[in-house]
């Protein structure tokens, strides 16, 4: 293979337009621009700026708020697990913990915690041990024979 060999893969480049060079351009005289109007000069800036006044974005209060220290959990629905443990990728006579359900796959990371929900039906007798629960899932685990303990999590000390 020599370099004059050498070219892009088919419809890799595309070639740029070239606006305002003539009539057979087909983007000749106004370059698509139109005729007249802000649009179709240079230096436009619509996007938010009022000649000088207060743009309204700026007029309008702000609202909402975000808490600095929110918990993130991973979220897991009953289901999913009893789907797992079908599949074999989940052993249900063992404590299922958050590292085991990363280890599955079931969870991608652990974040604040692992938080139970009761989503789907779970037939097995397990032994869940996770950072939070919702009140459905704890009953649903304990009519179907196991339990699902939450771990308290450590109020952190300043």
């Amino acid at each position: 293979m020599k370099l004059h060999e050498l070219s892009d893969n088919a419809g890799a480049a595309k070639k740029q337009k070239r606006v305002a060079r003539g009539p057979g351009s087909g983007k000749g005289k106004t370059a698509g621009r139109g005729i007249k109007g802000q649009k179709s000069r240079s230096g436009v800036a619509i996007g938010g700026y009022e000649g000088g006044q207060m743009p309204l974005y700026r007029r309008l209060p702000k609202r909402g708020f975000n808490k600095p220290n929110q918990k993130h959990y991973a979220v897991v629905n009953l289901g999913l697990i009893q789907k797992f443990i079908d599949a074999g990728k989940l052993d249900a006579k063992t404590e299922i913990t958050g590292d085991v359900l990363v280890a599955s796959g079931l969870v991608r990371r652990v974040l604040d915690g692992v938080r139970v929900l009761a989503k789907g039906e779970i037939t097995s007798a397990v032994t869940l041990n996770v950072a939070g629960a919702s009140a459905a899932a704890i009953e649903a685990v304990s009519k179907a024979g196991g339990t699902l303990k939450v771990a308290a999590v450590a109020a952190a000390t300043e």
